[in-house]
């Protein structure tokens, strides 16, 4: 039994701590995998994400504070020595570096290191830091959409081949379902067009741009948004300006999503920056109609007969495609289109053949 440790930053819901989630639930029938999380305890995580109840006995927390903390790597080399880690995969620049050195000082093979979004590279220090860390550590590279993989090579300089490995979700969770049920499940009304948006509520995802986008759309068009995070309550004072309360539902965090997609007539990620979103995946398994801006990997993640793409951050012209959209009847499935190109299956497998075919000699940079 090989055992696999994968390690992020922090665990509260968003994509990447989903997308390691899923790596563990559906880890090869040969391995264990255990998720280290430098940032947090375990009852504070599970109080903000009670899914993560599920998943006690595979997590493990550090409880880093803000700053440096050398001490960090000297904890991560006994959890790897004690659980006999046969492989490390980090998400994200800090565990990369906490745990990259940790990986390399226990003599351990195969570090894989998976970069979600590459938007964060423009920063120079950052994009620095990242770039000799990697230099250093050469774990095996791995983009969740070949936009990353595109970014990584230009803006860290690689000379040598990047995976891309994209995103994916279980279609056997995410599936189509009953809209009059779901609507009633989520106590919104029946008798409306209703666009919904799911997601951390930041200024990132551009959930303002959404909602003034709804100012140009007819009265019996709704908005529901699923999901949390510090802009919230400006989002419900905006929303209050704009005499939109009627028709804009904040639903919080819902445990059931497959629910929440089953109840929309279109999915809208509005945001301003992305990497590889699980969204636009999740509700296009449910048979939802998807419009994304046109940001990182966004549009890589659409079915192409009927997702639509739009610049971000301009309501006029999200507003013009949210029309467009409503008004024309969807003419194929994007379930299928999920199931072929976002299949968590597919991805799972396609970390395992990596690190089989990987001899922790990692990428080479000049």
């Amino acid at each position: 039994m090989n055992t696999i440790i994968q390690v992020v930053q922090h665990l509260r819901p968003g994509g990447i701590e989903i997308i390691a989630l899923d790596l563990l639930d559906f880890s090869q029938e040969d391995e264990r995998t255990i998720i280290v999380s430098l940032e947090g305890d375990l009852q504070s995580a599970i109080k903000h994400w009670p899914k993560l109840a599920a998943y006690r006995d595979h997590i493990i927390f550090l409880d880093k504070q803000p700053g440096l903390t050398p001490s960090l790597v000297k904890k991560l080399m006994d959890i790897f020595n004690h659980s006999a880690a046969n492989a490390i995969h980090t998400h994200h620049i800090g565990p990369l570096l906490y745990a990259g050195l940790a990986a390399r000082l226990c003599a351990i093979k195969h570090l894989t290191h998976t970069e979600h979004d590459a938007w964060h590279l423009s920063n120079k220090k950052r994009c620095f830091i990242q770039r000799v860390a990697i230099k250093l550590l050469t774990p095996t590279l791995v983009a969740d959409a070949q936009t990353v993989a595109d970014n990584m090579q230009s803006k860290l300089q690689c000379n040598n081949k990047i995976t891309v490995i994209r995103n994916g979700i279980n279609s056997d969770y995410f599936k189509p379902g009953h809209q009059l049920s779901a609507r009633e499940a989520l106590k919104l009304p029946t008798d409306v067009k209703i666009i919904g948006c799911s997601g951390r509520m930041e200024r990132v995802k551009g959930q303002s741009v959404l909602i003034h986008a709804l100012t140009s759309l007819a009265e019996g068009v709704h908005i529901a948004f699923a999901g949390s995070g510090s802009t919230e309550q400006s989002l419900r004072e905006l929303v209050k300006q704009l005499n939109l309360s009627k028709r804009v539902h904040f639903l919080g965090h819902i445990e059931q999503m497959p629910t929440f997609y089953q109840a929309l007539d279109l999915f809208c990620l509005p945001s301003l920056n992305e990497g590889l979103p699980l969204s636009p995946l999740e509700a296009q398994a449910c048979n939802i109609k998807t419009l994304v801006t046109d940001v990182g990997a966004s549009k890589e993640t659409l079915c192409p007969e009927s997702g639509k793409c739009v610049v971000a951050n301009n309501p006029i012209l999200m507003a013009n495609k949210l029309i467009l959209m409503l008004n024309t009847p969807i003419n194929c499935q994007p379930r299928v289109f999920v199931q072929q190109q976002g299949d968590v299956k597919k991805m799972a497998a396609s970390y395992a053949n990596l690190r089989k075919t990987t001899v922790g000699l990692g990428a080479c940079y000049e």
